[in-house]
């Protein structure tokens, strides 16, 4: 028999892993030999690299608003009727919440004290605000000074987190430059509203979002084999317009994320199982590393769930009644170390861009990373096309999101495994309230 010879396809990530290599030595090569400021270099740049990358975004950009839009909307459709559910339901929704809560102000307060975006020179800085930063000052600037105005008016500020939150007019607020908040609350109450109703009633309603997300998901694959090409251009036209201080903000960068999965992983999960669910911390984490290892290899939550299913049953001693539910809807909805990712890297090319958020805008970005951790796809790279739509809203150039991107798989599979321990951390807390045995339990004391 004839052996087959033909070379093993590359994964994705590596070929944007390349891509990214490629832009930062040749845009280095660019930079050192010709200088930023030749005319033939920065002509290349501005007619060629640039829109051509920008292109690839803009495609992405046209698709993302759907996706997240419906994935937000089957992922709070997916918890059933919450009056039939009864307490496992809302106390899977309240751990799922309060988890992610804690997890996004992990990486809040990491991001703002080691601020990795701002640890370039200040020449590098400047210029980078200047290409990327858009409208993102003037946009926070507004923000501010109209909460500034009515501080001393309790009223005027109730009534200005209402406008914030609640649209008036959802299709109004996906015209334009999209209205996140206004877009992720209509879904939220979308999703909410649809578990209240009969299940033979509410199906073609969530199977047209369900087909809407999949399709959204199939076109976004598709752009993404683009990817490669797109993150060396793109890093190219950065580094040859300002050099590789962006790579030393980009080491502080991947810092942070690992640092605050490393803290909510093993601190706020090993106190959660301590005194949510009885369990002794280190005994847990021992029964759970075969999942945090598939998760960690597949980047993938949906595809480490019969892994989780058998092993939190098997290891843990979780009731499969609670188990399938907890672990099936945690797989979509309960993220929150994309949550914290999608904090710190929003905040972090906001920083890149030179934009001052303030305290309101970031709990803002909060609320959004919140809700991302419900609505992110529960697959390789889900959390990209939300950063990017965030990152438009909060006027701030999406291009800078090539930065991240040649790195994005290994933090992926680090977020992931996090994700996925938290879900069974959801699971026992569950377990636990109910009245069930776990094994390893150390009493209810």
């Amino acid at each position: 028999m004839e052996e087959n010879t033909s070379p093993k396809k590359r994964p994705l990530h590596t070929k944007i892993l390349w891509g990214l290599l490629v832009g930062v030595v040749a845009g280095f090569l660019a930079s050192t030999l010709l200088g930023p400021e030749d005319a033939r270099l920065t002509w290349l740049v501005a007619n060629i690299t640039s829109p051509l990358g920008n292109l690839w975004l803009r495609l992405l950009l046209m698709v993302v608003l759907p996706l997240v839009f419906s994935a937000l909307v089957v992922g709070v459709a997916g918890m059933g009727d919450v009056r039939q559910l009864g307490r496992v339901g809302l106390k899977t929704l309240g751990y799922t919440v309060g988890i992610s809560a804690i997890s996004v102000v992990i990486g809040l307060l990491l991001v703002n004290l080691v601020k990795p975006g701002q640890r370039i020179d200040p020449a590098t800085a400047t210029a980078l605000e200047a290409e990327y930063g858009r409208s993102a000052e003037e946009q926070v600037g507004a923000t501010t000074a109209a909460l500034e105005q009515k501080k001393d008016k309790p009223v005027a500020v109730i009534t200005e987190v209402v406008d914030r939150l609640v649209p008036v007019n959802p299709v109004s607020a996906m015209v334009g430059t999209p209205n996140l908040l206004h877009i992720m609350f209509f879904a939220l109450v979308l999703g909410i509203a649809s578990t209240l109703v009969p299940k033979e009633t509410v199906a073609p309603f969530t199977g047209f979002f369900e087909a809407l997300y999949e399709v959204a998901v199939r076109i976004i694959n598709g752009i993404m084999l683009g990817a490669p090409y797109a993150v060396a251009l793109l890093v190219f036209s950065s580094v040859a317009s300002f050099g590789t201080g962006l790579l030393v903000a980009l080491l502080w960068y991947i810092a942070v994320v690992l640092g605050g999965l490393l803290i909510h992983g093993i601190l706020v999960y090993g106190l959660s199982v301590r005194f949510l669910s009885g369990l002794k911390p280190l005994e847990f984490f021992n029964r759970v590393k075969t999942v945090a290892i598939t998760a960690f290899s597949t980047s993938s939550s949906n595809a480490t769930l019969p892994t989780a299913l058998r092993e939190s049953r098997e290891k843990l001693g979780v009731p499969q009644e609670i188990n399938s539910f907890v672990l099936t809807i945690g797989a979509t909805a309960n993220q929150n170390g994309t949550a914290l990712y999608e904090g710190v890297t929003i905040i972090f090319l906001a920083q890149l861009a030179g934009a001052d958020l303030s305290l309101a805008t970031q709990l803002t970005v909060a609320y959004l990373a919140i809700l991302g951790g419900i609505g992110t796809a529960g697959v390789p790279g889900g959390s990209i096309p939300y950063v990017i739509v965030v990152l438009a809203s909060l006027g701030v150039d999406p291009a800078l999101i090539a930065i991240i991107l040649g790195v994005d798989r290994l933090l992926d599979m680090c977020r992931t495994a996090v994700n996925v321990v938290g879900d069974i951390t959801a699971a026992t807390y569950v377990a636990r309230t109910e009245g069930h045995t776990l094994l390893g339990a150390v009493g209810k004391g």
